[in-house]
């Protein structure tokens, strides 16, 4: 890798941040105005599903493709142009007429996305090695805090009756100033992680010996997956475990997810330290146990407030499980790599809700909620083989 300046390195992380965190600004506005979209287009609950298909259809489409164009153009270039393309495709979803416009345009929010996200993480992986030091989670960390920051600034221009054409035109033109700003700090070309890399000198985990790169591409994708179906079905179905199984109302409807989501954002924001001291298969083995048993132990209450610590719990363990297996195959496969493990586990973000709905039918919420648990528990067994896999030795 050519060599870079300590300062552009540290440079390009603050910009890295920066980039992750308008992401995490756009997502939380679109978020925050599905409603205002569903009423405006007087959808049904299942129109509405159909519409949302459409953004994950739109990333699992783009996602896969990220990683030739990032070794053809850079991951800078890529990130920048997905960047701005998912700024301008945010304004699209307001502007829709009907269902199949408003599919069409969040096919194209969800592509520029999958784009961005696979990019921005594989500039992370580059910036890391730049910093020899791991940072990757606190780049997570700040797509949480701008998710947070989408969320806060959306409920407050919803009360103050803001046009939703007019509160995503303001994150447009802001984030968008953002990233093409920030754009100017990533790192070239040049210092992106090559499609077959040496080892790590930050002291990530070394290039694969024993195993071939499509099994390991499997192996992570695995871990991905069933990191990502926990982390993105909790969020969805908290809610409705509070009010059907804990009984609870009004505001206090949200605090398993707000713990959920505060200790994730902690989690990250303190990744990278427990990764220095720890080493990255620790922090993912450990983390995926505390989440998984925190989890389980909340179901296992009907008391609001213990069962809020069991999400608290679950959000801290889990914070830094995907943001290091991303830097994991960045590292040991290259943007490649981290595009095809991306889409492996967005397929689990995907498939995470609609499971614990079928099994909650079957069954019941709370046996439903539990397979979060037990998908982290799986990640938390299967992580060291797969890392001792990664370091040459056997298992």
């Amino acid at each position: 890798m050519t060599s870079v300046s300590p300062v552009q390195a540290i440079s390009a992380r603050w910009a890295t941040s920066a980039i992750f965190f308008a992401n995490g600004m756009v997502i939380a506005t679109w978020v925050v105005r599905v409603p205002s979209v569903r009423d405006a287009l007087h959808l049904s609950p299942a129109s509405v599903g159909v519409a949302l298909l459409g953004m994950s259809v739109g990333s699992l489409i783009a996602m896969p493709q990220t990683g030739h164009l990032a070794a053809r153009y850079g991951t800078r270039r890529v990130t920048v142009a997905a960047g701005l393309g998912m700024m301008l495709a945010l304004l699209l979803p307001f502007l829709a007429p009907n269902l199949w416009v408003l599919f069409a345009a969040l096919m194209l929010l969800g592509a520029g996305n999958g784009v961005m996200d696979v990019a921005m993480n594989a500039q992370g992986v580059a910036v890391e090695r730049a910093v020899a030091r791991p940072v990757m989670s606190s780049f997570h960390a700040a797509y949480s805090l701008g998710n947070l920051a989408g969320a806060a600034l959306g409920s407050l221009l919803l009360g103050a009756h803001w046009a939703s054409f007019s509160h995503a035109l303001l994150i447009t033109l802001g984030m968008g100033a953002v990233v093409a700003l920030s754009g100017l700090r990533l790192l070239p070309k040049r210092a992106d992680v090559p499609e077959a890399p040496p080892a790590d000198p930050a002291g990530a985990t070394p290039a694969p010996a024993a195993s071939s790169p499509q099994a390991l591409i499997w192996l992570l994708g695995l871990l991905c997956f069933l990191g990502m179906m926990g982390e993105g079905s909790l969020g969805d179905w908290s809610g409705l475990y509070s009010k059907d199984v804990l009984g609870v109302s009004g505001a206090a409807l949200g605090a398993a997810y707000t713990a959920f989501t505060l200790a994730m954002t902690a989690g990250r924001a303190l990744g990278d330290g427990w990764r220095s001291r720890y080493g990255d298969h620790r922090v993912v083995t450990v983390g995926a146990l505390v989440s998984g048993v925190g989890l389980l132990l909340g179901l296992l209450t009907l008391n609001p407030y213990l069962a809020a610590l069991g999400f608290l719990a679950f959000g801290l363990g889990v914070a830094n499980v995907v943001p290091v297996l991303y830097g994991t195959a960045g590292h040991a496969l290259a943007g490649r790599g981290i595009a095809r493990v991306a889409t492996i586990g967005y397929a689990g973000f995907l498939a995470g809700p609609p499971l614990i709905g079928f099994v909650s039918q079957l069954t019941s919420l709370r046996w439903g909620m539990s397979l979060i648990a037990l998908s982290l528990l799986l990640v938390g067994l299967l992580t060291p083989g797969v890392y001792r896999r990664l370091a040459g030795r056997p298992s």
